[in-house]
């Protein structure tokens, strides 16, 4: 039986025999020119389905073993952190850049967030959300980290996953700069690196220590 490929990018599909991979598209942006050279690869190797994915990720579903390493050459495109313990893409909403009820600019920080962390090694597989309003269109409140824009800054969010026992994150920032942003990521990321258990979520390290205690690890009032 096969196995996903971590070093390949490639997950391996329910039929057990072929695999599916996803460039990364930061923030979920894609240009013309990606679009079509996605499909060509699809069509030359005789994908399945091109999938998009809930991760903002462009998926080819149904590639043989052997063509792995010449799609990723044809592509010429980095792989999506789509599995393993690191961080995974960043997913991120319109905002101000194209949404006319964004009200922070989600596209420039989650870009500037995926740029510094995607693919990081961590305890667990780790997830970040940027929303540029309240209606949390990048599903941040179920997020690693999850920031939320408002009119006066960012609301910070952490803890949140989904799957079968979902976590709602806990809002530990009403108003964020967004000077201070990315200081306060690193921080976060910091201590959960430093502290978690191997494949123990945020949200789990959180509950074990107490929120008020990962908050002083954080140094949380000096970014206040």
């Amino acid at each position: 039986m096969k196995t996903d490929l971590l070093e390949k990018g490639a997950i391996v599909q329910r039929d057990k025999e072929t695999y599916a991979v996803a460039p990364h598209l930061t923030a979920g942006i894609v240009t013309p020119d990606n679009l079509r050279t996605i499909a060509d690869i699809a069509e030359k190797y005789n994908a399945a389905a091109i999938k998009v994915t809930g991760a903002q990720r462009i998926a080819i579903v149904g590639l043989k073993e052997e063509d792995l390493d010449n799609v990723w050459k044809d592509l010429d495109m980095n792989p999506g952190a789509a599995i393993g313990l690191c961080v995974r893409s960043v997913k991120v909403c319109p905002g101000t850049t194209f949404c006319k009820r964004g009200l922070q600019d989600s596209v420039a920080v989650g870009s500037k967030l995926d740029s510094l962390y995607h693919g990081k090694k961590l305890p667990n597989k780790f997830k970040m959300g940027v929303s540029g309003c309240p209606n949390s269109c990048a599903d941040s409140a179920f997020k690693d980290i999850g920031l939320i824009g408002s009119g006066k800054g960012w609301m910070f969010y952490v803890g949140g996953k989904g799957g079968a026992r979902p976590r709602i994150a806990d809002k530990i920032a009403a108003c964020i700069s967004e000077e201070k942003i990315y200081d306060l990521v690193e921080k976060v990321i910091q201590v959960y690196e430093e502290n978690a258990t191997v494949r123990e979520r945020l949200g789990s390290y959180i509950d074990r220590v107490g929120l008020d205690e990962f908050k002083k690890q954080i140094d949380l009032d000096s970014y206040l």
